[in-house]
């Protein structure tokens, strides 16, 4: 049996879409969703950062933007970069480990949590507290995890590589940037596992869906573990 659910492939392909698709179907299920997701920002048709959203509210916080030339180069502290782009990990702090918190908190209906995590990236892997939490949501019996984990050109981070380990994690790879068939193949599946049972586990799999609508050649989907 596995608990949480991670969605990976090259940046572009549709893994936030499909994320924000699968949690809305959940949330209109009954299940208690929580979270966050990216969404690049850009001004005048180019991308110049990325921010990230709260799930529920859409309330936003930076995580990263391009350096501006004209900033003093006489501010202090550490500056975290990623490419071109500097995180803002205050920022970034400031609206995800509430999110987290928030998750261990008592709900209204029948129990269910999830929790979405867009993504566990470089950018965010920065924040020490947000490694922590995410380690403390996978092993919590009460929520399940709907995330994203990148493709990394070389070795992968050690949280990532720690995720994908994990006999509890379903990973499925994005293989098409035509999500509306990707997200009508995870809203079905997400359909076939009931949701979320009130342990945090997704239920009901079926090996021959899985199979015959998400491991073929041809797969919009690929599962990279079948139980």
């Amino acid at each position: 049996m596995f608990k949480h659910v991670f969605l990976t492939g090259p940046p572009g392909v549709g893994k936030t879409t499909l994320v924000r698709k699968a949690s809305e179907a959940l949330a209109s299920s009954g299940a208690a969703v929580g979270g966050f997701y990216t969404e690049e920002v850009r001004e005048g048709g180019r991308r110049v950062g990325f921010d990230v959203v709260v799930t529920t509210t859409g309330e936003r916080g930076c995580l990263s933007r391009i350096k501006d030339p004209a900033a003093s180069a006489s501010q202090g502290g550490r500056e975290y970069k990623v490419g071109q782009y500097v995180v803002d990990l205050t920022s970034f702090e400031n609206l995800s480990l509430p999110l987290f918190r928030s998750m261990g908190l008592p709900t209204q209906g029948d129990g269910r949590k999830v929790f979405v995590i867009d993504e566990i990236g470089k950018m965010e892997l920065f924040s020490q507290p947000f490694i922590r939490e995410v380690r403390q949501t996978l092993d919590s019996p009460r929520c399940a995890i709907l995330g994203t984990i990148p493709i990394s050109r070389g070795p992968p981070p050690a949280l990532v590589e720690e995720v994908r380990g994990r006999s509890d994690v379903r990973v499925f790879t994005v293989r098409t940037p035509s999500y509306s068939r990707s997200a009508n193949l995870l809203n079905a599946y997400l359909g076939q596992c009931h949701a979320v049972d009130p342990r945090g586990c997704w239920t009901g799999v079926s090996h021959s869906f899985l199979q015959a609508g998400l491991c073929g050649q041809s797969a919009l989907l690929t599962s990279t573990r079948i139980q």
